[in-house]
């Protein structure tokens, strides 16, 4: 019995030994065992160094409030991108030629709104292709840029979106006018979180974003900031995007 309890005692010793020395060569040197891979990323915003910001608008419900976003953004001088579902633009194939004819980025927010990260690859593909034609029946345009449902995104995603030769866009400023926010309140975030590069998320048909908008441009501008579509604020060529989501030249 004795013998035994030595053996075992030896075999716990040895354990332990491989077991801080595994974890000490990592400390020291983790390329020997690989680091992990970093996870793919939608640009969320963008590395500028003047004060330069994207208004976007995610459209998937119904097309209430679209004239009078044209109107808003007519008379302050600024061109936004609105990203729409396949089946919106079947659904209102007018309004979606309207936000097109008036100067705006009409880009794609998937064909049926789905959670993607419950889809497979393929099913992604055929939803991005989906949507790509219907915005391009209603607009004449075929979207390069892509806003993924709900915000939910994984490394699958972000590949299938890359595999269909489009860019995924997300935001880093959210107005929250989807939660209900009144104007003042979208007006006060908005304002606040906004920096050089950020990319703004609002969304056409919320209840009080028609009426904080005016004020957030107004505001936005006063302070110097150049309010663009997104493709006018992406770099192009060689890029990077950052594990925060923000993409970098070079």
């Amino acid at each position: 019995m004795k013998v035994i309890f030595v053996r075992l005692r030896v075999l716990i010793l040895l354990l332990l030994a491989v077991g801080i020395g595994t974890g000490l060569a990592y400390w020291i040197s983790p390329g020997l065992f690989g680091a992990p891979a970093a996870r793919l990323m939608p640009v969320m915003s963008v590395s500028r160094e003047y004060n330069t910001a994207a208004l976007t608008f995610d459209v998937s419900e119904n097309s209430a409030d679209v004239e009078v976003i044209i109107d808003v953004l007519a008379r302050h001088g600024v061109r936004a991108t609105f990203f729409v579902t396949g089946e919106w633009a079947r659904a209102y194939p007018d309004s979606a030629s309207a936000l097109a004819q008036a100067g705006h980025e009409v880009m794609s927010h998937s064909d049926a709104h789905a959670h993607m990260t419950r889809m497979s690859s393929s099913e992604i593909e055929s939803d991005v292709r989906r949507a790509g034609e219907a915005i391009a029946a209603a607009t004449g345009v075929t979207p390069a840029l892509f806003r993924i449902p709900y915000g939910e995104y994984d490394d699958k995603v972000i590949t299938a979106v890359n595999s269909a030769g489009m860019t995924a866009i997300q935001w880093d400023v959210d107005s929250l006018d989807w939660k209900g926010a009144d104007a003042a309140d979208i007006q006060k975030r908005v304002i606040k979180e906004t920096g050089p590069g950020s990319i703004i998320l609002f969304n056409l048909g919320a209840t009080h974003t028609a009426a904080a908008l005016p004020g957030v441009i107004q505001t936005l501008q006063r302070d110097g900031f150049d309010l663009c579509a997104v493709s006018e604020m992406l770099h192009y060529g060689e890029y990077s995007v950052d594990s925060a989501g923000r993409q970098m030249p070079g």
